[in-house]
């Protein structure tokens, strides 16, 4: 009692918690009642995005239950760091107690360095360590789909962990997909998982996108792309997104995909062509998490 009190009223003196009215009193002294302030702190998210040619910034500001403050979008010339920068400094300024900052790009990131990604003038760019050294504050920067996926996981409350995928097919852009396999999410040794525009398609990088782009030679590069993640991971489901997944062609690609895989083996397959919400709702996950402990549960298997 004497140590939860400490700690209590350590957080009481912070602002973290605050105290409520008295509970109703069953003849003794009524006890005290406290909540946690959710608007203790807030976190930056910024969602970089690119396609069909144009370049825009979401960002969102929440509090530390998630809830989002304030969500605004805009269409930019060009991404490049001190775009970036710009815009979260600004938002910093705005809302005080920022604890954390979390970006998803539509690409590679390596202990917060842009790899392979769809923006050329951030490839290479330090841009996690950056920020860090800047604010001082917990950066988090996830590629887009694996934040995608895990929102969308998340969203759907299922009773027991699954196995689901997302694959997106942006027009003028490359493909790329995100897993969640038996629960948890799927990254890869340095976070290229879901990169399937290296899949094996005996194509130059240049004839595969000149290709995803003509409606005769998007089918079968997407029915290969599907049919290695159903061989690979076998998922429950699989969602396709992107301005290119069109649900006039579902028939063709699942189809397609009966070609190689039994039909006992195949998954849902279905298009979702607004993923914000979930895109966000991953983004806005990831990052609460990087100010939590890094532990976690695992059951043991038999």
């Amino acid at each position: 009692m004497a140590t939860c009190g400490n700690i209590l009223n350590e957080l009481l003196q912070t602002g973290e918690v605050l105290e409520t009215e008295l509970e109703e009193s069953n003849g003794g002294r009524p006890a005290r009642r406290y909540k946690y302030n959710a608007d203790y702190s807030y976190i930056i998210c910024l969602n970089v995005k690119t396609e069909g040619g144009i370049h825009s910034l979401t960002y969102a500001v929440a509090n530390l239950l998630g809830d989002i403050i304030i969500e605004n979008t805009s269409n930019v010339p060009h991404i490049d760091y001190e775009v970036i920068e710009t815009q979260i400094g600004e938002l910093i300024n705005n809302y005080g107690n920022v604890k954390a900052i979390g970006i998803g790009i539509p690409g590679v990131v390596h202990q917060g360095i842009i790899d392979v990604c769809d923006l050329d003038l951030l490839i290479g760019v330090p841009v996690g360590p950056r920020l860090q050294d800047k604010y001082g504050l917990e950066v988090t920067i996830e590629n887009d789909m694996h934040l995608t996926v895990y929102g969308f996981y998340n969203m759907q409350n299922y009773d027991e962990d699954k196995t689901f995928a997302i694959v997106t097919f942006p027009k003028d852009n490359f493909p790329g997909a995100g897993f969640i396999v038996d629960g948890h999410l799927l990254k890869g040794n340095t976070k290229f998982a879901g990169e399937v525009s290296f899949l094996p398609f005996d194509l130059t990088r240049e004839e595969q996108l000149k290709q995803l782009n003509s409606t005769e030679g998007f089918v079968p590069l997407a029915i290969k792309t599907i049919t290695s993640i159903i061989a690979i991971i076998d998922p429950v489901s699989i969602a396709l997104t992107g301005e290119l997944s069109k649900p006039t062609l579902l028939d063709d690609i699942y189809n397609g995909c009966l070609k190689d895989v039994p039909k006992e083996h195949m998954p849902e397959i279905f298009v979702k062509n607004d993923t914000h919400d979930e895109y966000m709702r991953g983004l806005i996950s990831v990052t609460l998490e990087s100010l939590t402990y890094n532990l976690q549960l695992v059951e043991k298997r038999k």
